[in-house]
């Protein structure tokens, strides 16, 4: 078994996020783990180049020159990280009421047709079935109800990219007003936390 945890935790130990991961990890067994952290290994964004030599192979079939190849081989690096787990799990805070850039980034990487997904018969077919995902999402404010409910981008949108993908299994966390009084902050935080150790537990059994 082998759980891949991709962090976005620029603050380090001041991060609310960081607490969380930590605590998915300090309850693995049973498992290899491997960490990717997007604020230092930072995913390729979609451009020109990048951008048509994806097209060219994965949609039109081509074979790629060596710098297509060149190109694409952050992204595909990813990718294939990606699939080698069994488990994933993505924490970073929600930035403007969604993700962060290189979290965008790193999912424009691995949501890659004929790698994560296909169409076949004319439907969007997931091919990553059999696989767990985990989404960890600390946010300043309160989202999980009205008015807010309609702002929150980040771990709903998380979410949705799993399932596109065809994981079995997609749990979320967003553990909420981490900008709220030290009295709030730490509640929410430890019933985040408790969340996080129980579905750590249940899949690493």
């Amino acid at each position: 078994m082998k759980t891949l945890l991709v962090k976005y935790t620029p603050r380090n130990e001041r991060s609310s996020t960081k607490k969380l991961l930590d605590a998915f990890r300090e309850n693995i067994k049973n498992s290899e783990i491997e960490e990717l952290d997007l604020s230092k290994d930072v995913p390729d964004m979609f451009l020109e180049g990048n951008l048509l030599a994806y097209i060219q192979r994965n949609y039109l079939g081509n074979n790629l020159t060596p710098e297509q190849k060149k190109q694409m081989s952050k992204m595909d690096r990813m990718t294939e990280q990606l699939k080698s787990a069994d488990v994933v799990v993505v924490a970073f805070p929600m930035n403007n009421f969604s993700m962060s850039a290189p979290v965008k980034a790193w999912f424009d990487s691995v949501m890659l047709k004929g790698q994560t997904w296909d169409v076949k018969n004319g439907n969007y077919v997931g091919l990553m079935n059999g696989r767990k995902a985990l989404v960890l999402v600390t946010s300043g404010g309160f989202y999980s109800k009205e008015p807010m409910a309609a702002w929150e981008h980040a771990l709903s949108l998380t979410k949705i990219e799993f399932q596109f993908m065809g994981y079995s299994d997609v749990q979320g966390i967003l553990a909420e007003g981490m900008n709220a009084g030290d009295d709030v902050k730490s509640a929410n935080l430890k019933k985040s936390i408790e969340q996080v150790q129980s579905i750590a537990q249940a899949w690493h059994k």
